[in-house]
């Protein structure tokens, strides 16, 4: 009897120890990740920490980039120099942009230098400028001169007239410049415009902050000011690409995939979201996707020029031969796809006719394999995915946006779009997400999607990404 309950215990414990439970031990995470292997290729890799590091120096040891600057080639110096280091063969595209107006004012309040939006249709000043007593002219209406104003200058406030009729009357009465202070509260200045026509002094604008704190000032003592106006000419940007060749394959009969960002920035704007975080991912998934074997070929271009109307972007689509167009099959272009603004909880994939095509649905494919459910396919241009689309690739831009009205986050085009308000997790999201849909496309053979819906048309008047011009 004693043997037989040994026996008996023995075979319990066995079956205790490869019993399978009823529910599995497995660690749950926050994010929900594929099982494909080739998702897990993008998804094990990507390092938001990296893409931090590159926001950080764009942002904040570079600073704006503004279109033909110093920064701006800083910028495209850097990246090419990443590119490299990661095993690329870099080059380089240069190209010519518009002459383009650059100014300065600076009051007595401390030397105080305040952010401006020279009007179009302004006067350039001397390489001195332009000084004088702040004087205030309510409106602008003629009745708002006095003798005072005479070489000196206009402080005027926005609405009730045109800005032409504001500065025509300062011209009238004496005014050596004006300073045109917004009438609604905005952290940038209003862009004015002149119509067509052009002003014998020069002309700028503030924010309302800014003019209503000059108020205050010369109320109790006199404050000066100095405006400073000057053309640039001649300057050039350029497109910085890298290109990553499908293994055995003949050069000339694969596919292309362009990934894409734009790497400039507005004035006064350290363009920490728009766009080093856009750029910041797309350095990264080349990093990831250099040893990986690929059927089509991947280009990796960086825009110069996206601010000043998508300038990098039509030049390079421009100069692609036909048998370049005809083997081009998507392009992924990333823009602002980092803000930690909580409003802005979709990821917006944007298509200049509002189109399924094949990038939305790589990236939707690309969502729903890894439980992402923030996607929202929607009809817009306004970015560097335009000139791909007018010229029959499918094309989409990804960017972050609150999902019922589709806005931006506040410090959009501003001197606040800085590098705290930048939502790591995003990037991480950003990159594991796209990520994974372009390499999902890239590693095989993806059915063509239908070609010419776009050939040497364009589309619509697509706001770009710039403030728009106002003339009151």
């Amino acid at each position: 009897m004693k043997k037989h309950i040994v026996v008996l215990a023995i075979i319990a414990l066995l079956f205790s120890m490869f019993q399978v439970p009823a529910v599995a031990a497995k660690p749950q995470s926050d994010t929900i990740h594929s099982g494909s292997p080739f998702d897990n290729k993008i998804i094990k890799r990507f390092d938001s920490k990296r893409a931090m590091q590159h926001i950080s120096y764009l942002s904040e040891d570079i600073g704006p980039r503004v279109t033909g600057t110093d920064q701006e080639k800083e910028a495209a110096r850097y990246i090419q120099q990443q590119m490299e280091r990661y095993g690329y063969d870099v080059s380089t595209q240069e190209f010519d942009i518009a002459n383009r107006m650059q100014g300065q004012l600076v009051t007595s309040m401390d030397d105080n230098e305040l952010a401006i939006r020279i009007a179009t249709g302004s006067s350039s000043t001397t390489e001195e400028g332009v000084s004088g007593a702040i004087y205030h002219a309510g409106l602008g209406e003629p009745g708002d001169f006095s003798e005072e104003v005479v070489g000196n200058i206009a402080l005027i406030q926005r609405g009730g007239l045109s800005f032409w009729e504001k500065v025509e009357h300062a011209t009238e009465a004496g005014a050596a410049g004006v300073i045109i202070y917004d009438n609604a509260d905005g952290l940038v200045p209003p862009t004015p415009s002149l119509g067509d026509n052009t002003a014998s002094i020069p002309v700028v604008a503030i924010t309302q902050a800014d003019g209503e704190a000059l108020l205050e000032e010369i109320e109790g003592s006199e404050v000066t000011a100095t405006i400073k106006i000057s053309e640039i000419t001649n300057q050039k940007s350029q497109n910085v690409i890298a290109v990553k060749k499908p293994k055995g394959k003949p050069s000339d009969n694969h596919d292309i995939v362009y990934v894409t960002a734009h790497y400039d920035s507005v004035p006064y704007a350290p363009g920490a979201n728009d766009n080093a975080s856009g750029t910041s991912v797309v350095l990264e998934l080349a990093r990831i996707m250099k040893g990986y074997p690929t059927d089509k070929e991947v280009r990796f271009v960086f825009f110069g020029a996206e601010e000043i109307g998508l300038v990098g972007s039509r030049y390079y689509v421009s100069q692609l031969s036909d048998n370049e167009l005809a083997r081009s099959t998507a392009n992924f272009n990333l823009d602002m796809v980092g803000t930690n603004w909580e409003e802005a909880t979709a990821m917006f994939v944007n298509v200049v006719d509002g189109a399924p095509n094949l990038v939305w649905q790589s990236a939707n494919d690309a969502a729903e394999r890894l439980g992402n459910d923030s996607l929202i396919l929607f009809e817009r241009g306004a970015s560097d995915h335009v000139a791909f689309y007018e010229a029959g690739i499918d094309a989409a831009n990804f960017i972050r946006r609150e999902p019922e009205t589709a806005a931006l986050e506040p410090w959009y085009h501003t001197p606040f779009d800085t590098i705290d308000k930048i939502s790591q997790d995003r990037i991480q999201e950003a990159g594991e997400l796209i990520g994974s849909a372009i390499y999902d496309f890239v590693r095989k053979e993806t059915p063509r999607g239908k070609k010419g819906q776009g050939v040497n048309k364009r589309v619509g008047n697509y706001l770009l990404n710039e403030e728009p011009v106002r003339n009151r």
